[in-house]
Formats: structure tokens, sequence, C-alpha cells
């Protein structure tokens, strides 16, 4: 598989192909990027992949990205060479996605309404930040590291800042972090502080603070590691890598996806499209994507709640003017998007593009549901014995809610993702300290 990766733009129409080492996250007409490779992987590499489960001191089997590094094979090395696995990936010891699988959950699976036997959850907040963020954080600062980039950017409403800061201090490299001012959880905002990271209050929402940063990017040799980089699409891939290999490579009927800046719907979609072009499975399950309704501009767009017009992908012709007219509405009326579950309250999804793609690929759906039904995901989710934040909740409920529709049916196989762990203690406090919440656990006298 050496020497075979490029980029190329997103639209059909374009097809303009870059160098792997560029370091542009779009095309000349401001499209985005993917990631590309000319050879197809041999289907013997689903053994090797589970051969290095027992990974006998292998820091890069460990890892539960660069265990399928022939996948994201961008560097273009031996992934049988350590030494040069360890000279081009970058890992934290092996603990980026090590314990993400997919679990059952008895007392969710009863809340949502379906057999525990077809209901698997996979909580990424295992990652050493607390957060999906680290999957493709760890593949985008390798590629961060092959260019020679010295600073890394990004904007955050929290797990992204605190999994950048993080690589960035583990390879010495320099980290500038925007976030909406006021609008971040402190228990976020400290992991930041605490690997070095410099932080820019951005006076705005998440949106604002994503146009700062790739500003100041562009302009002040920064490397942005916001999921508008193909590279960290690449490594969040092997969410669905993992699944689909507890699973024995057998496709479930529907993979579930909180939606804020779409990055996972994106990497849910490229690696399902590749693994299906390659003949890995033969079935396409279908995505789910599930929007706060406070945050709410992918289900207006893909549902035609905005004009009657439902948004598609439409072959790689979508109407673009479309969510140009949505964002002008939100502007002129001061709409923003408004949440408690802040890792997805983002109005202006910077992969709406891509995640369009992935969802016309495998007929997938969005809904929305409230914050109220979000805490009592998160709920349910902890009585398992299991740790997540309010944005993952909406997994769970996304589920229960597509059910009671008659969408996913009874007798599906669903694997919902939790996306991170619980950084926002106060919300939890406050959910069981109210007694007329559903899984409220109020302290005694």
């Amino acid at each position: 598989m050496q020497g075979d990766a490029y980029l190329k733009c997103i639209d059909p129409q374009c097809g303009m192909e870059y160098p792997v080492k560029s370091t542009n996250v779009e095309c000349e007409k401001g499209h985005l990027l993917d990631v590309k490779y000319k050879n197809k992987p041999p289907d013997n590499l689903k053994e090797v992949f589970y051969q290095r489960r027992n990974p006998q001191g292998n820091i890069f089997n460990e890892s539960g990205v660069w265990r399928f590094r022939e996948l994201l094979n961008f560097c273009q090395i031996d992934t049988e060479n350590i030494e040069e696995c360890s000279k081009y990936l970058v890992s934290l010891d092996g603990a980026e996605g090590r314990q993400s699988k997919p679990y059952k959950m008895s007392k969710a699976a009863e809340f949502v309404g379906i057999s525990s036997d077809t209901l698997w959850l996979q909580p990424e907040g295992y990652n050493p930040s607390g957060s999906f963020k680290d999957n493709g954080m760890a593949s985008a600062v390798t590629h961060a590291k092959m260019v020679g980039a010295k600073k890394i950017v990004c904007a955050s409403t929290g797990n992204t800042s605190a999994s950048a800061g993080m690589f960035a201090a583990n390879e010495g490299i320099n980290c500038d972090v925007y976030i909406p001012s006021g609008q971040i959880a402190p228990g976020k905002l400290s992991q930041a502080y605490q690997f070095g990271a410099q932080i820019v209050e951005v006076d705005g929402n998440f949106d604002d603070a994503l146009k700062q940063s790739l500003y100041d990017a562009k302009h002040h040799n920064g490397y942005t590691v916001n999921s508008v980089n193909p590279f960290r699409i690449e490594g969040q891939k092997t969410i669905v890598h993992r699944a689909l290999e507890y699973l024995k490579w057998e496709s479930p009927d529907w993979i579930v996806y909180p939606g804020g800046a779409l990055g996972n719907t994106s990497s849910c979609g490229k690696a399902l499209m590749e693994l299906y072009e390659w003949g890995w499975i033969k079935k396409i399950p279908r995505i789910a994507v599930i929007n706060s309704e406070g945050a709410s501009t992918l289900s207006d767009l893909y549902n035609g709640k905005f004009e009657g017009e439902e948004l598609r992908w439409n072959d790689g012709n979508p109407n673009t003017e479309l969510i140009e007219k949505y964002y002008e509405y939100l502007d002129k009326n001061k709409i923003r998007p408004k949440t408690k579950a802040t890792a997805i309250q983002i109005g202006r999804p910077a992969n709406i593009l891509k995640g369009l793609r992935a969802l016309e690929f495998t007929n997938g759906v969005v809904t929305t549901v409230s914050d109220s039904e979000m805490l009592d995901g998160m709920s349910v989710v902890g009585l398992n014995g299991f740790d997540c934040e309010m944005a993952s909740g909406a997994s769970v409920v996304g589920i229960k809610k597509l059910l009671e529709e008659g969408i996913i049916k009874k007798d599906d196989v669903v694997i919902g993702i939790l996306t991170g762990r619980q950084k926002d203690a106060m919300l939890a406090v406050e959910y069981h300290n109210n007694p007329k919440n559903k899984f409220a656990i109020p302290p005694k006298n």
C-alpha cells in the first residue's frame, strides 16, 4: 500500500487532487477534501487486526486507531515495521480507542424499548482525553508531524480542545485553542489549560470561533485539527472499524450518532463507503443523526422544515444556496444554537456536505431530541455503570424516538455511539437532585 495516498475534492464536478503532504482543508474552489487510496486492502487484514488484539507490548497494536493502520496508511509506511510506525505514527501509548467497543446495556435497552440482544452502545469516553476526538486527533497530529507543523490550531466547545492540547503536549507542538467565551464546560476547558494550550476567547459561538481559527491558521502558520481536516476524519473511521470487527464484520441495521459539526457522520460514511467498495461488508448500515432541538440545522434542512425543500447530497449536486439562505435566516433573526449539550451546540456544521453524502449512501435519517430527553439518555447509561456526557444521551433517546416512530424496527441491530464522558459535573448533580426527572436519585435527609 505504499505510495498510494492522495487528497481529492469531494465535489464530483471538481475532483481536484493534491499530494498527501498538502495542508489544505479545501480545494481551490472551497470544497472539502477526502484522503483517498489507490490500492484495495486485502480481505485477510481482518485476521491481522484480530491477531493484533494480543499486542505483546506493541503500542500500535494496542491502539484502537493504529491497529487498523492499513486502512488509513496516508503516511505510506511499512505497517509491519515497528521502527517506521514509531517514527511516523502519533500515539498516546496505544491508549486512543483501546477500550472503545460495543457493549450491551440492559437498562438502556429496556428504556429504549428494544432487546438487549440487538442494542449495542459504544462508549468513546474511555479515550485518554474523555471523548471520541482522540481517534481523529491521533491521525490529524500524525499528519501535522509528517508535514513539520510547529503549531496546531482548533476551535472548540470543549472536547476538541482537550484532545488537541493533550496530543500537542505529548508531541512537543504548540497548540492554540479558540473558544466561544463563556460557552464551554469548566471540566473541558481545564483540560486544555492543563495541557498547556493557548486559549483564545472569541465573542460569539462555536461557529464564530471556528471561522477565526481557520483564518488565523491559514495566515499564521497553524495546522488546523478541526474535523474539516480530512486526516482527522481518517482516525474517526476507526470507531466504525471497531464496531464492525466486534460484530465479526456483519453489518448492523443502524449506526446512530449525535449530530454537531457532523465529523462523525462524515467519517462513518467514508468508512462504510470504503468497506463496501472493498467487499468487506455486504450490507450498508443506515446512519441516524440526532440533533438537539436547539441546534437543529441539519434536521431542519434535511427534513424540509425550511422553505419546504429537503436538502440532499444529490449525487454531488447539493443545493448549497438553500444552506446559505438558511444561515442568512438565522443571522437575520439572531437565532443562535442553544442547548445544554454544548458538544453539539453548533449552528453551521462544517462537514454538512460530507454528512449529506454519508446520509445518501446509507439511506440515513435525521431527527431531533430535547435537552430533557438527552439528560434522560445520559442518566440511564449511567445506571448501567457507564459514563457519558449529555450529547451522548442523544444517541440513546434518538434510538427510542425512531423506534416509537417505526423507523427503527424491534428486531433491528442497532449500534449507538456514546461520544464522550461527563465533564460537566453539575448537569448530573442537578438532574438527580430534581425528583421530577425520570431517573433522579435525590439525596436522602
